[in-house]
């Protein structure tokens, strides 16, 4: 068992807890969009808000300097955003949102993918 510092990730055993983390967070959202179920992502469905909040989540941990073994290829998470978003953009009018809301709420789903991606590109190339 490997220590490199005083961190609570610092060790082989935490390094392997917070891969485990990150697969999970993961795995839910590859296991959603595989389903090929629109309706499930949905805004108003469970997973068309838990899938940014699982990317918002793996890129929060990434952004501080916690870095999973391995994260799905930035290609794999673009197909992901183009998927989830075009759901959101057919269905989220049927919800009656204020434009402004709407405006910003795609915004911030678009920046998150995005973040994802990036993390997904920077780790492939470690």
């Amino acid at each position: 068992m490997g220590t490199w510092g005083s961190g609570n990730f610092d060790s082989d055993p935490a390094h392997e807890h917070l891969t485990m983390i990150v697969d999970r967070l993961v795995d839910e959202v590859a296991e959603v969009m595989a389903a090929d179920d629109p309706v499930q992502l949905e805004p108003d469905e469970y997973w068309g808000v838990a899938i940014p909040c699982n990317l918002e989540l793996v890129c929060a941990l990434y952004d501080a300097g916690y870095v999973a073994d391995s994260m799905p290829a930035a290609e794999v998470v673009e197909g992901w955003k183009e998927t989830f978003m075009g759901v959101w953009e057919r269905t989220i009018d049927g919800l009656g949102p204020s434009e402004e809301w709407k405006k910003e709420r795609r915004e911030i789903q678009i920046a998150t993918f995005d973040r994802m991606v990036r993390a997904c590109a920077e780790v492939a190339a470690r």
